[in-house]
């Protein structure tokens, strides 16, 4: 199973939650990051349908893949 781990930092002048190197929208407060950081995590862990997806990567590749929607990662966060 994957695990995401989405952690509370400041960020543009208030706080925000961040999963890799992707910031959600800026908080004014911390605790009102964590709270939407745990409402992201929580809904990461829902299953859902089967889907057929598409992404573009980095280097602006097109990807095609079929997504179980059973196969849900472990999402947490971290409030360090």
């Amino acid at each position: 199973m994957t695990k995401v781990v989405y952690a509370i930092v400041q960020h543009d002048g208030g706080w925000a939650y961040k999963l890799a190197d992707v910031f959600s929208e800026t908080f004014p407060t911390r605790e009102m990051a964590l709270a939407a950081a745990k409402a992201a995590a929580a809904e990461q862990q829902v299953g859902g349908d089967d889907e057929e997806i598409s992404f573009q990567d980095q280097n602006g590749h097109w990807h095609f893949e079929h997504a179980d929607g059973g196969d849900r990662p472990e999402a947490v966060v971290d409030d360090h």
